[in-house]
């Protein structure tokens, strides 16, 4: 389900971020734009899945603290 939201998260912002940029330049924002802007959303996807599965889940220890 995670997956899910995270592919869905990062069309929706990509695409938003897309719309944004293209405005500013005023450049029209058509269907390969849009496309573009998905398969850019699933690159970004997969980077933060991998990023995700190299960062360690363990909270580090505290230097000096001893019990």
């Amino acid at each position: 389900m995670r997956y899910i939201i995270l592919v869905i998260w990062s069309a929706l912002l990509v695409t938003v971020l897309n719309y944004v940029v293209s405005s500013i330049n005023n450049v029209e924002f058509d269907d390969p734009a849009f496309t573009k802007g998905l398969w850019i959303s699933l690159v970004f996807a997969a980077l933060l899945l991998v990023i995700d599965a190299v960062i360690p889940k363990d909270s580090p220890k505290e230097i000096g603290h001893q019990e």
